[in-house]
């Protein structure tokens, strides 16, 4: 908001865009939003790198003499570390409703009117508050399970199932 010399509040600056100008906090406020989506993503890229890394050694490990105990092993910790990225990519996703709140600045009420199908859940209903790291007001649009089995992570972990469960059958059978 701009300020006049004596201090009284004045209208918000107007974009070229027709939107309310962000002020240097909600600006602030976005950096440290992005900069913790960016922890989660840069999380959820080593642990790809650590799962890769294990299953190519326990599954190794397992297909020379080491049996079934290494390869359930090496499924087991490929469940666990599919988890541990659904999670990663939940956090993600409700830090990226967070950011779409900030990043969209409460309209003065007299000058509101609700856009048809808009529900007070969906982004640009409610204003945030200044700095607030709060999910909770976005837990309910999202389940931890629909980012887990999400396409990406399904595929690239799946596929690693898909090649454990081969090597646990084989050792199995041997």
């Amino acid at each position: 908001m701009s300020g006049s010399e004596d201090g009284a509040r004045t209208t918000p600056e107007i974009t070229p865009a027709g939107r309310p100008a962000l002020d240097p906090d909600q600006v602030k406020h976005l950096e440290f939003v992005q900069s913790v989506i960016a922890r989660l993503s840069n999380n959820s890229f080593l642990v790809k790198g650590w799962t890769l890394t294990l299953a190519g050694a326990l599954l190794a490990f397992a297909a020379s003499d080491a049996g079934w105990p290494a390869a359930g092993t090496a499924l087991i910790s490929l469940v666990a570390f599919w988890f541990l990225d659904g999670y990663f990519l939940y956090r993600e996703r409700l830090f990226r409703m967070l950011y779409d709140d900030v990043r969209r600045p409460a309209r003065p009420e007299a000058a509101r009117p609700e856009p048809p199908g808009l529900r007070p859940d969906e982004p640009g209903h409610t204003p945030v508050e200044p700095f607030s790291m709060d999910l909770t007001p976005y837990a309910h649009r999202t389940r931890w399970h629909r980012a887990a089995f999400s396409t990406t992570l399904s595929l690239f972990y799946g596929g690693l199932a898909v090649a454990h469960l081969v090597v646990l059958v084989a050792v199995l059978l041997s």
